[in-house]
């Protein structure tokens, strides 16, 4: 029988990640860094809380639907050590794709930019999930137990990878040698969460960093170019119910006004930033702009 307590790895990690929060306060407090503010993490730590009650539910699906494929499967694969090589690899290719579309889709990037809508880059702000992202990130995943890999396994690699990437929100830890060459690090995801055109929407790699060196969306941090965080257009707002809704209620305003069936249904479907008049400000069109005044 199916126990969401068992499988939900990320519960043992709590006292862990508290701790590490506190002593990156601490060390911002001694070294005046600025790395935190108090609205801003109790925010974030709301967002984090949401997502623990939505994820009672949303894993209790995941694990049904990904029983039922299995059902379907095309390979037995033994619980061994190359099942869980296989396995990690596997999951971090799915997270890839789905955390890429999640910033090339504007319906999905509105879940997405939940994470992304803090200023600040510190432990705190790896609480900062969506609370939308849980109803879709399971499409993504479902080729695994068609492939043959076990529900219960898929979905704790999946916690593995959350624990994971927590210890990439900092601006603390510097290079990591030659770890840079294959891992997803700290400096990695600095590049992800900066809003400059070098920077923008690149590294949504979740473990491995292979992942968006082999599809073009590897950047590395430039020492000359330190990340700025947030968003394109900041919202200025430590409210968790907005954090959570105001990409969608801009979709829905932005429908209303613009003509056409198919301009608002690309309105929904195409990168964030798409507009009907020819005057886009997608990630691609600012990063072209940004490479051509730089020749």
């Amino acid at each position: 029988m199916f126990e969401n307590q068992e499988i939900d790895l990320t519960v043992y990690f709590i006292p862990i990640f508290i701790l590490l929060i506190a002593i990156e306060v601490g060390i911002n407090l001694k070294r005046k860094l600025k790395l935190y503010e108090l609205k801003d993490s109790i925010a974030c730590i709301s967002m984090g809380l949401g997502v623990v009650l939505i994820g009672i539910f949303t894993k209790v699906l995941y694990f049904y639907i990904f029983s039922f494929l299995f059902q379907y499967k095309l390979f037995s694969l033994e619980n061994n050590w190359w099942m869980w090589v296989l396995l990690i690899f596997a999951d971090d290719f799915s997270f890839y794709w789905h955390h890429r579309m999640s910033h090339h889709i504007r319906i999905l990037w509105a879940a997405h930019v939940q994470h992304h809508s803090s200023q600040k880059l510190n432990f705190s702000v790896a609480l900062r999930q969506s609370w939308g992202e849980p109803f879709y990130k399971f499409l993504f995943y479902m080729w695994m137990p068609i492939v043959g890999f076990e529900p219960l396994h898929i979905i704790m690699m999946q916690a593995i990878s959350l624990i994971y990437q927590f210890f990439q929100h900092t601006d603390l830890v510097y290079k990591l040698g030659f770890l840079e060459l294959f891992m997803n690090t700290p400096s990695h995801h600095r590049v992800h969460h900066a809003v400059q055109a070098k920077y923008l929407d690149r590294n949504h790699a979740g473990i491995f960093i292979i992942w968006d060196k082999m599809f073009g969306t590897f950047v590395a941090e430039d020492d000359d170019i330190k990340p700025v965080y947030g968003i394109t257009n900041n919202i200025n707002s430590h409210n968790p119910l907005y954090i959570a809704s105001h990409e969608y209620t801009n979709i829905f305003s932005d429908i209303k006004k613009t003509k056409g069936l198919i301009n608002k249904f690309k309105l929904i479907f195409y990168p964030p930033g798409w507009s009907p008049d020819g005057n886009h400000q997608t990630s691609e069109s600012i990063r072209e702009k940004f490479y051509k005044d730089h020749l």
